[in-house]
């Protein structure tokens, strides 16, 4: 496996990322258990409710995982610049980590400000990710 000791951060940062969408997951369910909503019920759309913000973030993160982990791992297999890979990859798990925390702690409007500049420096990240990972493959 020396071959991939070079992503180190890439691979790491997929590896928390996938451990915060998994570690989300009980407590979304139990923010909407206390609400009385069934399972795999969605809260009322209200930015306040914390319940409806946690389900939010851990959607956002079971939604953004399988992009996430394509892109880096296209770009690791096809021998992108490790230099490349392991900041795009650990730049966007920052972003998601920042987003997530402004989704829990309902910081800013729900539909502007810094969790929406967070999301689109996670969403380039992962953009560059791919097309060079697609510029290595041809």
């Amino acid at each position: 496996m020396e071959a991939y000791a070079e992503y180190s951060h890439a691979i790491a940062s997929l590896v928390i990322f996938t451990l915060i969408v998994l570690f989300m997951s009980p407590f979304s369910a139990l923010a909407k258990a206390g609400k009385g909503l069934a399972p795999g019920a969605t809260p009322d759309q209200d930015y306040s409710d914390k319940a409806y913000r946690l389900n939010r973030a851990y959607l956002n993160g079971t939604e953004t995982l399988p992009a996430f982990l394509t892109v880096t791992v296209a770009a690791i297999l096809l021998g992108v610049s490790p230099f490349w890979v392991n900041l795009l990859a650990s730049v966007a798990l920052l972003a998601r980590v920042v987003m997530l925390v402004i989704h829990l702690r309902g910081i800013g409007k729900p539909h502007s400000g810094v969790r929406s500049v967070s999301y689109v420096v996670g969403w380039a990240c992962m953009a560059v990710l791919g097309l060079m990972a697609l510029v290595a493959a041809f």
